[in-house]
C-alpha cells in the first residue's frame, strides 16, 4: 500500500482485524498499525508467535524483521 494514504491504516487494520479474527483478543490485539501478541509464559508465546506468523505467510503477507520488537 502506498504511504500516505488517508485510509491506508483503517484498511490494514481491518484487514489484520479479517485475518487474526480467530484470534483476536485470545492473543492477538491488532492496534492501528501494530499486531500485539501477548501470552503468560515464553512457551505459550513462542506457540502464538508460530500460529501469527504462519497466518500471515498463509494469506502471502510478511513481518518486516527490523520493525519488529521481541
Amino acid at each position: 500500500m502506498s504511504f500516505g494514504l488517508t485510509n491506508a491504516p483503517a484498511v490494514f487494520m481491518d484487514l489484520m482485524n479479517r485475518i487474526f479474527q480467530p484470534y483476536l483478543d485470545k492473543f492477538i490485539i491488532v492496534f492501528i498499525d501494530d499486531i500485539l501478541i501477548y501470552s503468560s509464559n515464553e512457551e505459550e508465546h513462542e506457540e502464538h508467535l508460530k500460529i501469527a506468523l504462519k497466518t500471515l505467510r498463509d494469506k502471502k503477507l510478511y513481518a518486516k524483521l527490523s520493525k519488529c520488537e521481541f
